[in-house]
């Protein structure tokens, strides 16, 4: 298995991963059939995406996925944020092998699930 010089670069040094000390929001998914688990934290400042975290458990194209995808988010008005594809990481990336592009669906739905909750709260205090 091939993976470009950004996956790599993206799995060899990270960027924002870890988590964020009292999130406004949390999204975490999984696939059991491949053991990936992606968490992501999100501070949300003037419905901006001011920090945005990661952890992931997973491999190589995982990990590279989730650093791409706070890259892509970060600074992000959270209806620019809802539009990013899995497509739009993959191409980031400069590719992943065709196994692995489900990575990239798990990096999106962690996503969508932090921004859906943390309007969610939103909307619930109003």
């Amino acid at each position: 298995m091939k993976y470009s010089k950004k996956v790599i670069a993206h799995f060899q040094n990270p960027h924002n991963q870890g988590r964020i000390k009292n999130p406004d929001a949390v999204g975490q998914v999984g696939n059991p059939i491949c053991g990936d688990v992606m968490k992501m934290y999100l501070k949300i400042k003037n419905n901006r995406i001011d920090v945005i975290k990661f952890e992931t458990l997973g491999c190589a194209a995982a990990i590279a996925v989730s650093s791409a995808l706070t890259d892509l988010a970060k600074g992000k008005i959270l209806s620019q944020a809802l539009k990013i594809t899995k497509d739009q990481i993959v191409k980031d990336l400069g590719g992943l092998p065709p196994v692995k592009v489900h990575c990239s669906m798990l990096g999106v739905e962690a996503l969508y699930q932090a921004i859906n909750q943390y309007m969610h709260k939103s909307c619930n205090k109003l």
